[in-house]
């Protein structure tokens, strides 16, 4: 399998299809998933021409289930020794939910050439858990609970967990049983203790400096109806935040919207690579 060994001996898994000569876009991967969940796009871009590279996140899918280095700052910095072991220049980074974070944080101090444009797609920055100087976001109870559900219930807990991702609870909704098996799959694949671990890392980390820092074109793209990152405490907020940000929503849109809206996002990311 191809993958590079970080300097603490963790081993991430990646996938590198398309041309070494054509520009390359990185996808990074949500919570608790794995590079699996970029597939659609990455056939696409693939077909345009492009380099394609989703890597899956320590402890999650076929990298190393390591006990230690869940955290934010960590998964940066295997990012770091990815693009650096492959080379990568003038790169596009497109990151899905927590993946977005790790984006944002990669993006902001990233060496001179690394980057040429970011996306934040669903993404949690600028900080989800509700603290004195960020009231409107989420309680801490709620993390608690699906800290307690993952360590004691995960199997159940995470086929339930796609019909909200999904939106498939929605009344009319078309429930596709192949995506929530798919996601069950990803999320299975990982381990418990990264998983549990890596729960403050989306919900506690501050990405406020890091939007501020971004010098790169970014589009952050958020669904109106998103019920596991709520657009009016994240992509609203990290528009606001990114200097020169373009900023699209969605009405009706769910959290998992590259797969349930993978057409209309798919042609919404080639116009801004292409743009």
């Amino acid at each position: 399998m191809p993958i590079i060994t970080t300097s603490d001996g963790t081993e991430i898994f990646y996938k590198d299809w398309g041309p070494r000569d054509a520009q390359p876009i990185l996808f990074h991967h949500g919570w608790p998933l794995s590079g699996d969940d970029w597939d659609g796009q990455m056939l696409f871009f693939l077909d345009k021409g492009y380099r394609v590279i989703a890597h899956d996140r320590r402890g999650h899918g076929r990298s190393t289930q390591t006990a230690t280095g869940n955290d934010m700052d960590s998964y940066v910095a295997d990012v770091v020794a990815l693009t650096d072991a492959l080379d990568i220049q003038n790169g596009i980074h497109i990151g899905h939910s927590t993946g977005g974070g790790e984006v944002a944080r990669y993006v902001a101090h990233a060496k001179p050439g690394r980057v040429a444009k970011a996306v934040l797609i669903s993404a949690v920055p600028p900080l989800m858990v509700q603290t004195p100087t960020n009231p409107n976001g989420v309680p801490m109870a709620v993390f608690d609970d699906i800290r307690a559900q993952t360590a004691t219930n995960r199997a159940q807990y995470y086929y339930d967990f796609t019909m909200p991702f999904y939106g498939f609870n929605r009344d009319g909704a078309e429930v596709h049983e192949g995506v929530r098996r798919n996601w069950w799959r990803q999320g299975m694949m990982g381990s418990a203790l990264a998983h549990v671990r890596g729960i403050a890392a989306f919900s506690e980390t501050d990405f406020t400096a890091d939007l501020k820092a971004i010098t790169v074109p970014t589009l952050v793209l958020h669904g109106e109806d998103d019920q596991i990152v709520p657009i009016a405490i994240s992509g609203a907020l990290s528009a606001k935040l990114i200097p020169g940000a373009q900023y699209k929503t969605y009405p009706g849109y769910p959290h998992g919207m590259p797969t349930t809206h993978a057409a209309q996002i798919n042609a919404d990311l080639l116009a801004f690579i292409t743009g």
